[in-house]
């Protein structure tokens, strides 16, 4: 069984790195199942022992994306944000391709959609709203994550010109502390600990 779960695994991320790949040449919307088994050099019914369709292979590329950025962020809430920031933008320049990918497609299979929706829902359960605050905490954490969007397109649009630390430093001053001094209360007592 151990020989054809990595068979599986193979196969899945054969599929995966062709559907990158070609979405990056052409784009998602022109890429059929045909190109990516072609270029995966796969059978065509293969492809459906696995996936229903392109989108389902596109969504689990996006959350094995977000698993792995889960993985590698610091387990503590309350990490440094520099640290966060740093992180981040170490994971989306060591898989540019990919992340390149998630935030070009667009309408209703769009995976970015569901990292936001996953995001949100986690830290709405991290944090209490701040008292007094003029802006909710569901709007402050959209507008930390769209804004975090916006960032990492920007440096990959313009190929990276800011190390992955600088980049840290520079999403904790424009996008983190801000947001949080603004609308984030203290953690929530009943998330669990990392």
């Amino acid at each position: 069984m151990d020989g054809q779960d990595r068979r599986v695994k193979r196969t899945q991320r054969l599929l995966a790195r062709a559907l990158i790949a070609l979405t990056l040449e052409k784009g998602y919307e022109a890429v059929t199942i045909r190109d990516i088994t072609e270029r995966a050099d796969i059978g065509y019914a293969t492809f459906f022992r696995h996936y229903r369709d392109k989108d389902a292979l596109l969504r689990e590329v996006s959350e094995v994306v977000l698993a792995e950025l889960t993985a590698h962020f610091p387990g503590s809430p309350d990490a440094d944000a520099v640290t966060v920031g740093t992180t981040l933008f170490r994971y989306v320049q060591e898989h540019q391709n990919i992340i390149r990918v998630l935030l070009s497609i667009h309408g209703s299979h769009a995976p970015l959609q569901h990292i936001v929706a996953l995001t949100t829902q986690e830290l709405l359960q991290m944090y209490a709203p701040k008292e007094d605050s003029i802006v909710p905490i569901e709007v402050a954490i959209n507008h930390l994550i769209q804004s975090s969007i916006v960032l990492i397109r920007w440096w990959l649009e313009h190929d990276m010109p800011y190390p992955p630390e600088h980049m840290g430093h520079i999403y904790d001053q424009l996008i983190d502390r801000p947001t949080r001094a603004l609308a984030f209360g203290p953690l929530r007592h009943e998330y669990p600990a990392q």
